[in-house]
């Protein structure tokens, strides 16, 4: 209100009458929302990774103040110099710390607040640096146990902050330990625990450690140990428990506690917890080998027992825990205004486990006994308080886990009605409160005062050098003239609560909002309310997509420096449900249990219906699920789930609906497992078949947890030859179980058999499946293929023909395969292949030139494959010439292209020369075209546009196709010649000749005659 101050001389003169010894408390009364800072952020625990990449670590700070706030910045206790380019810059109230290092960095860091009220410190905050460093490149000794025995692998983490959480690998990534009964991977060691080893644990084991930071995530592994088992010892052993929690464990209200205890034995140990002192929650995850309560609480304190028990006997481990808290405020300071030379006395007190001492802070610095002020540990006492005592104070309780702050203002105030200037009269009036207009709240009796028109005029003799004898008055008092009506909306609708003033045209007029006598902050990012600024003598207050909790009591006050005004509407949003409480599970069975909850608010709407949903922990998504009755009614508090599966853990919750939509789910029930019963759904997946002879495999695919519905799982097979009437039946226990083999040297190869199967468990038998068939092993086909003929038709390749066999009663006849092996070799060294079909020919290739082979073809089904047939024998023809055709020339015609070249005379260890195959490509169709000629030379026809062609020239004979000459013809207007040699020949355009030769080679291959 500097403004004001200037433009009415008379105002400054009553501030100072009334204050004349504080001149900071006169420039309080200047602008009348004068107040001290109030934290509105405070810096946070920042955990930074060493090797993040980020460039920054910000602190936050800011405080509500008026004049605003300034900032400063400890560190460790010592003041920081923020200097311009430094690593420390200052954004607001910010400290953001440019490129933050562990050795410069770290430590404590608290920010102060400051304006001409006082100082006041924020909380402490821990910039703390994480890290993990790799494993040590060192091989790992390797683990030797008797299989059967227990075994714990090391896992020796490498020097990390804060904790990690651990995993093992089994030989090669992802391949990872399970947590079963039999494993247990320590979360607080790392180490590998086997229970009871087999065959199965042998391999390379590796450790991989992971630590979870604010904003980054790092694994290392460890190099890997092997694990030896030595003969199995099939004695049985009681447990020995080997992962032990400690025999005290401390820990704070609200966090997470868990207690690990792992034992070796044989059988399996099973674990069980007890609270030695008391009972277990159910809430709990007492899931073997862990005992986890996830929000500790005083209650929990006490002693718990673990117990490992097998057959051969048990073992116990015990240990505390220990439940302590950080400081927590049962009384606070407040602000407070007193007259001078009165007494005062502040009192504030903090509940904590280790109980929590208690300091005092005055404008940030500590406040100890002195002269008039007397301090007590909780309690602060003033004698004849002073001016000098204003301020900004700060009430400081603390444990070893934790510190927290109660910040309040003092504001001493010359008391008018004494005789403080023997020369202000006693009808002076009081002067306006600056802290209650802070807090929006002007005392009655200055509301009455401002309301008497008998104050229009009012002199107030006063002497001063500035305005000698001068007199105030007040013209016209502050009166709202348009009220804020009370309103009735939804959520998410906007409202304008209309708010005018008239007052004294002399002064200003400022107008403040409180929702339930609490202080609107119009300023709060992404806040709902808005103010209108239109006129001085409106303060309309807009509230944007009205939520629940902008319904109350809305005041608007209207004030200038020395009266104001305010009137009241009550608002109401309606809105959807809020959540149900109290949901109980009871009378549990096999497929229904019994759900009740208590009623949330309806946030002014009536509730019109409830719907129930259900999870199988612990991933499970929310379902609705069928009840009775089906709609349930809004007045209902309790239905039945119906449709649930037998022997599953199940968690409830409860969502109430109105006419304006869905509210919040409550929270979970309890978990709970319903009834036992005997299966209801038959196996599926009935198939079989293989195996040796003699053998009938069947097998289906294993039923998942939510069909077992109960313990003592497994499968009943019957079985019986297609036409017999005598069915034979086998029980496979065991849900995990997929197959069953039926061994019996009666069972003749591939006969069918009608297999049906059915589950039970301790309840009962389920349902049987449909009747399947499935066929005995198959043998090797008894009969050879006979009138076997080869002949060699190239220098690599040569046809195989025979007469089929017919099918018998062995198997399905899958093909042939056909052995050929080089004549003086052993028939052991033959080459095989098979063909993928009943066909009974083949061309095999890949063969010698020249060269004579056997030949022999066998039938083959799944069994393998049959009796040989007699060997049949074929010889390979020579090779083709090794040499490209040369000298070739060409000749352009109008439309034609004439190309010769020398012959290929073959030497005698090659194959005649036949003829000549000619690839040709130009560029105006790139689709090569193969001509024949048994000349030395062709003539083709061609577009008389045709300036560039691509030419591959190679033999052809008995003995296949030679090497291909290439060469690239354009058209010059006369005969040209070239020599080329594929192997040796410069390529003009690189790209394009290879491209050009790969793609002739692939289609000269398929356009072979």
């Amino acid at each position: 209100m500097g403004t004001a101050t200037r433009r009415k001389p008379h105002l400054l003169l009553v501030a100072a009458v009334a204050l004349v010894s504080s001149s900071a408390w006169s420039s309080a009364l200047g602008s009348p929302t004068t107040f001290g800072p109030v934290f509105e952020d405070q810096p946070l625990s920042v955990l930074f990774p060493e090797e993040s990449t980020e460039e920054q670590v910000l602190l936050a700070c800011r405080a509500r103040a008026s004049p605003p706030a300034t900032y400063r910045w400890k560190m460790n206790g010592t003041e920081m110099k923020l200097e311009p380019g430094s690593r420390h810059q200052l954004v607001g109230g910010n400290l953001v710390i440019m490129n933050p290092t562990k050795a410069q960095d770290a430590g404590v860091y608290q920010c102060l607040a400051s304006n001409p009220v006082g100082t006041v410190v924020s909380r402490e905050a821990i910039l703390r640096f994480g890290f993990l460093q790799e494993f040590s490149k060192e091989e790992r000794d390797p683990v030797k146990t008797h299989e059967g025995w227990g075994v714990m692998l090391p896992c020796n983490p490498p020097a990390h902050y804060p904790g990690l959480s651990y995993r093992w690998l089994l030989n090669e990534f992802p391949n990872f330990i399970p947590t079963d009964g039999r494993h247990f991977v320590s979360q607080t060691t790392g180490n590998l625990y086997i229970a009871r080893t087999n065959a199965s644990d042998l391999g390379n084991y590796s450790c991989l450690a992971t630590s979870h930071m604010d904003f980054s995530t790092k694994s290392v592994f460890s190099k890997f140990a092997q694990l030896n088992l030595a003969a199995e010892d099939t004695r049985l052993f009681a447990p020995s428990i080997k992962a032990r929690f400690p025999a005290e464990t401390y820990a704070l209200v609200g966090q997470q506690v868990t207690l690990e205890c792992f034992a070796f034995g044989n059988p399996v140990p099973r674990i069980k917890w007890r609270k030695v002192d008391g009972s277990l929650s159910p809430q709990w995850t007492t899931a073997e080998p862990t005992l986890q309560i996830p929000s500790v609480s005083f209650e929990d304190e006490g002693t718990y027992e673990c117990e490992a028990e097998n057959s051969k006997g048990r073992d116990t481990v015990q240990g505390r825990i220990i439940v302590q808290a950080q400081p927590e405020w049962l009384k606070v300071i407040s602000d407070t205004e007193a007259d001078i030379g009165s007494n005062l006395r502040w009192g504030c007190a903090a509940a904590g486990k280790p109980r929590p001492t208690v300091r005092w802070l005055r404008n940030g610095e500590p406040l100890a006994s002195q002269n008039r002020v007397e301090v007590l540990a909780g309690d602060l006492r003033f004698s004849k308080l002073s001016l000098e005592d204003s301020g900004m104070y700060q009430c400081v309780a603390e444990n070893k886990h934790g510190t927290i702050y109660a910040s309040a203002e003092l504001a001493v105030q010359a008391d008018v009605g004494r005789d403080v200037n023997p020369r202000q009269p006693p009808a002076a009036p009081k002067p306006v409160d600056a802290l209650s207009q802070r807090h929006g709240d002007f005392g009655q009796q200055q509301q009455d005062r401002a309301s008497q028109p008998a104050l229009r005029t009012l002199p107030v003799p006063i002497s001063s050098p500035i305005h000698p004898g001068a007199l105030f008055y007040l013209a016209d008092a502050t009166k709202i003239t348009l009220a804020p009506s009370s309103a009735d909306i939804n959520l998410g609708d906007n409202l304008t609560l209309q708010c005018h003033a008239s007052h004294d045209p002399t002064m200003d007029l400022t107008f403040t909002w409180t929702l339930d006598d609490f202080p609107i902050d119009f300023d709060k990012p992404g806040g709902h309310y808005r103010r209108t600024n239109v006129k001085e003598t409106i303060g309309d207050l807009t509230i944007l997509n009205a939520q629940l909790r902008h319904g109350g009591k809305y005041t608007c006050m209207a004030q200038t420096v020395v009266d104001s005004a305010s009137k009241e509407a009550t608002v109401l949003v309606r809105g959807p449900p809020g959540p149900p409480g109290g949901v109980v599970v009871r009378d549990i069975g096999d497929t229904t249990i019994q759900l009740s909850w208590s009623r949330g608010f309806d946030n002014h709407s009536p509730i019109a219906k409830y719907t129930l949903q259900a999870r199988t922990p612990p991933a499970g998504k929310w379902k609705q699920v069928r009840t009775n009755p089906a709609n349930i009614e809004g007045n209902a508090e309790t239905a039945q789930v119906l449709g649930l599966t037998p022997w599953m853990d199940y968690e409830f919750r409860v969502i109430a609906s109105n006419i304006l939509g869905t509210g919040e789910p409550s929270g979970p029930s309890s978990k709970i497992r319903t009834k036992e019963a005997a299966p209801s759904v038959a196996p599926s997946g009935l198939s079989g078949g293989g195996g040796a002879p003699g053998e009938l495999i069947v097998s289906w695919t294993p039923m998942s947890r939510e069909y077992q519905n109960g313990d003592g799982f497994g499968y009943l097979l019957s079985f019986r030859r297609q036409g017999s009437t005598h069915w034979q039946t086998a029980r496979v226990p065991g849900a995990d179980a997929q197959y069953f083999v039926y061994s019996n040297e009666s069972v003749r190869p591939y006969t069918p058999f009608e297999v049906k199967i059915r589950s039970y468990n301790r309840r009962g038998e389920g349902p049987e499946s449909l009747t399947a068939l499935v066929y005995s092993a198959e043998e090797e086909p008894r009969v050879a293929p006979t009138k076997v003929w080869a002949k060699g038709v190239s220098s690599s390749e040569m046809n195989v023909t025979w007469e089929p066999v017919q099918q018998d009663m062995n198997g399905i006849l899958l093909g042939y395969e056909i052995r050929y092996w080089k004549a003086g070799d052993k028939e052991a060294a033959a080459d095989r292949v098979r063909t993928a079909g009943l066909d009974t020919s083949a061309r095999v290739s890949g063969l010698h030139p020249n060269t004579k082979y056997h030949v022999t073809v066998r039938a083959y089904n799944r069994a393998g494959t049959g009796p040989a047939s007699p060997s049949a024998n074929a010889t390979t023809m020579k090779p083709p010439p090794r040499r490209p055709p040369g000298n070739i020339s060409w000749t352009f015609s109008s439309s034609s292209l004439s190309i010769k070249w020398d012959p290929v005379v073959p030497f005698r260890n090659e194959s005649a020369v036949t003829g000549y195959k000619m690839l040709y490509q130009n560029d105006l169709h790139l689709t090569p075209t193969l001509h024949l000629t048994s000349k030395n030379w062709i003539e083709i026809p061609v577009p008389e546009d045709i300036g560039h062609a691509l030419v591959q020239i190679r033999t052809t004979g008995p003995g296949g196709d030679g090497i291909p000459a290439e060469v690239h013809i354009v058209r010059n207007g006369g005969t040209s010649m070239m020599v080329e040699n594929l192997a040796v020949r410069p390529a003009p355009h690189p790209g394009a000749i290879v491209s050009h030769s790969v793609a002739m080679l692939i289609l000269i291959g398929s356009l072979e005659l």
